[in-house]
C-alpha cells in the first residue's frame, strides 16, 4: 500500500492505494482527508508517550494546540475485565482512527479479501506500507487495529507488517546463508561510560545474541536453530568497521550506541573523534551483501527536521533502504536499554529458528508488550523497513521448499518458453503448469537483466473448465516494478503491469523493458507432430 499527499494547495487531501494484491481486482485507490480530530489525538499521543520531544504536527494543522482529550474508557471485555486506563484508551483510539483513515472504502474491502485468500491458502499476508509524505512518517502506523479487542497490525503473525518504498533500484540476487553472522558495533554512549563498561556491555550483548536456544522459546516445526556467530567492535573508527566487514561475509550489522538525526541518514557516534552517517555506512553494507541492519539508537527511524519542516528521505532507515540494504530495523523514539535488550534477544532467537525478518519482528514486539505492557510505548518503537522485492529470508530453511504444483484433474498440456536471442533457440519447459520468472536464483526461469525484478512474473496453467475456455489456458501474472511486455498483432509491445494476461502459443514476451531479450511462449498441440523439446534447460 502507498500513501501520498495529492496537492500542496490542499495539504489535508491524501491518496491511499494498493500497489500489489493477490488478486487482479485488489488494485484500488481512495481519497482520504486528514482531519483535525486525527491531529488532536496524534498530538495527545505524543504528549503522553513522548513528552520530552518536539511534537510533530502535520502542515495542514500547524497551529493545533496539544489537547488533553476527554476519552471515554473502552468497555471491559472478557479478555480484559478491567476498564482501560487513559493511556491504554489513547493507544487504542489512535490505532483505531489510523485504521479507519487508512483502510476506508475499497481499500478495506481489498485488504479483507486479500487476507481471506491468504487464510484459504494457509499462508501469511505480507502488508508493506509506503509512506510517501515525509510528514506522515513519524506516525506510529504499527499500532493500527481494526476494532477494540483485535491485535495491532504489527503484533500479528498472520499479517506481517513492515514499511517500504518503491522508489529503489531492483534488488540484486541475494546470497544463500545457512547461519547468522553478526558484526556488533558499540559506539559512544550518551552517558559517557568508560571503555571498560562498554567492553562489559559488548560481552553481554554478544552473549544474548549468540544464545539462540533459550528455555521457553520453542516455536513449532522450528526445532533446529541455526548457528549464530557474533564479532564485536568497541568504539571503532570507520576504517575499522570497513576492514571488519571486508574480512568476513556478515549478513547482519548491529549498532548500539548514541545517534542523532541528520539530513544524510543521521549520525552514529563511534567515539569522541569519529562519526558515521547513514549514506557513508550504506556503501560498505551494500557492497558486502549485508541483508539486515539493526540499530539500537534513538531516532533511527525518524526523519530530520529543519524548523519543523521534514527533510524527505533523511532517516537512517530510509537512507539505507534507498541505497540497497534489503532490511533495516531502527527505533522510532528513545528506547531504554532493558527494553532494547529484551527485543533484540527475542528477535535474534526467532531469526535463528529460521523465521523471516518481519515474522521475527512481530514476535519480538509481542515480547515487549508482554514485559512492558500494552499501554507503554516500548512495543511501538522498533520500526522495520524492507525492500519491496525482499522476501525477508535471512537464512535458508532446513527443508528446501519444493515448488507447489496446483492440483489439476486432467493432463496439463506441455508448454515452454523459447529464447529468440540465440540461434540454437534453447527451450525452458514449464513443469507442472507453473513457471516463476525473475532474477533470483530460486526462480524456474532466471533472467539476469537489471530491469527484471527478483520475482518478476508467473506463468500458470488453469483448467479450461474453470475459465470457460475450450483449450489449454496459460496466464502470465506480473508482479514486477517495471512490468512485462507482450508483442501485439500490430507489431507493438503492450505493457502488462501487476495484472494477468491470457497467453497464446507463439506469443512473444519481454520482461522489465522493451530493451530486454525476447522470449516466445509455446504450447504443444493436442496432436503433436514431434517430440516436445527437452534439452537446453536452465533451471534452478
Amino acid at each position: 500500500m502507498a500513501v501520498a499527499r495529492l496537492t500542496a494547495t490542499e495539504p489535508s487531501n491524501y491518496a491511499v492505494w494498493v500497489i500489489r494484491a493477490p488478486y487482479p481486482g485488489g488494485y484500488v485507490i481512495e481519497n482520504s482527508n486528514w482531519t483535525i480530530d486525527l491531529t488532536q489525538i496524534w498530538l495527545a499521543w505524543q504528549g503522553l508517550f513522548s513528552p520530552g520531544s518536539q511534537p510533530y504536527c502535520l502542515p495542514c494543522h500547524q497551529n493545533t494546540i496539544i489537547p488533553q482529550l476527554d476519552l471515554e474508557p473502552i468497555p471491559a471485555s472478557v479478555a480484559d475485565p478491567q476498564p482501560q486506563s487513559y493511556s491504554s484508551t489513547l493507544m487504542q483510539q489512535l490505532g483505531l482512527n489510523l485504521w479507519q483513515w487508512l483502510f476506508n472504502g475499497q481499500i478495506g474491502n481489498a485488504f479483507a479479501q486479500s487476507h481471506g485468500i491468504a487464510i484459504g491458502q494457509n499462508k501469511q499476508l505480507r502488508l508493506r506500507l509506503e509512506v510517501r509524505d515525509p510528514d506522515l512518517i513519524p506516525l506510529p502506523w504499527e499500532i493500527v487495529r481494526s476494532q477494540p479487542g483485535k491485535p495491532a497490525i504489527a503484533l500479528s503473525q498472520q499479517i506481517l507488517f513492515s514499511r517500504t518504498t518503491s522508489d529503489v533500484d531492483p534488488l540484486p540476487p541475494q546470497r544463500v546463508d545457512r547461519s547468522i553472522k553478526i558484526l556488533l558495533v558499540l559506539g559512544q554512549n550518551s552517558s559517557g561510560n568508560r571503555e571498560l563498561d562498554l567492553q562489559a556491555e559488548a560481552a553481554t550483548i554478544a552473549r544474548i545474541l549468540a544464545n539462540t536456544i533459550p528455555s521457553g522459546f520453542n516455536p513449532p516445526n522450528r526445532l533446529n536453530p541455526a548457528a549464530c556467530q557474533v564479532d564485536t567492535l568497541v568504539q571503532p573508527t570507520p576504517e575499522a568497521i570497513i576492514a571488519a566487514l571486508e574480512s568476513q561475509q556478515y549478513n547482519v550489522f548491529f549498532y548500539a550506541g548514541h545517534g542523532m538525526p541528520a539530513p544524510d541518514g543521521g549520525l552514529l557516534m563511534l567515539d569522541e573523534g569519529h562519526n558515521l552517517n547513514g549514506t557513508e555506512l550504506a556503501q560498505v553494507l551494500v557492497r558486502r551483501g549485508v541483508k539486515l541492519a539493526v540499530f539500537n539508537t534513538c531516532w533511527g527511524a525518524q526523519p530530520y527536521h529543519v524548523e519543523r519542516q521534514t527533510v524527505p528521505r533523511s532517516s537512517l532507515a530510509e537512507v539505507l533502504l534507498h541505497h540497497g540494504v534489503p532490511a533495516v530495523l531502527a527505533m522510532r523514539d528513545t528506547i531504554a536499554d532493558r527494553e532494547a535488550l529484551s527485543f533484540i534477544q527475542t528477535f535474534t532467537q526467532a531469526l535463528a529458528h529460521r523465521m523471516t525478518i518481519d515474522e521475527a519482528t512481530a514476535i519480538a514486539r509481542q515480547q515487549l508488550l508482554t514485559l512492558y505492557k500494552y499501554n507503554q510505548p516500548a512495543w511501538t518503537l522498533p520500526i522495520l523497513y524492507m525492500h519491496p522485492e525482499f522476501n525477508g529470508e535471512l537464512i535458508r530453511p532446513i527443508t528446501e521448499a519444493i515448488t507447489q504444483i496446483p492440483s489439476i484433474p486432467h493432463k496439463i498440456p506441455r508448454a515452454w518458453m523459447r529464447s529468440m536471442a540465440s540461434t540454437t533457440n534453447p527451450d525452458y519447459p514449464i513443469i507442472g503448469g507453473l513457471m516463476r520468472v525473475g532474477r533470483n536464483i530460486a526462480n524456474d526461469l532466471i533472467v539476469y537483466e537489471p530491469w527484471v525484478s527478483q520475482l518478476h512474473a508467473e506463468i500458470r496453467y488453469r483448467s479450461p473448465m474453470t475459465q470457460g475456455l475450450s483449450s489449454a489456458a496459460y496466464y502470465l501474472r506480473d508482479f514486477s516494478r517495471f512490468g512485462s511486455y507482450i508483442l501485439t498483432s500490430e507489431g507493438k509491445w503492450l505493457r502488462i503491469h501487476t495484472q494477468e494476461f491470457l497467453l497464446q502459443s507463439g506469443m512473444q514476451l519481454k520482461f522489465g523493458s522493451e530493451d530486454g531479450q525476447i522470449l516466445e511462449f509455446m504450447i504443444e498441440e493436442s496432436k503433436p507432430s514431434g517430440a516436445a523439446p527437452e534439452s537446453g534447460v536452465n533451471r534452478s
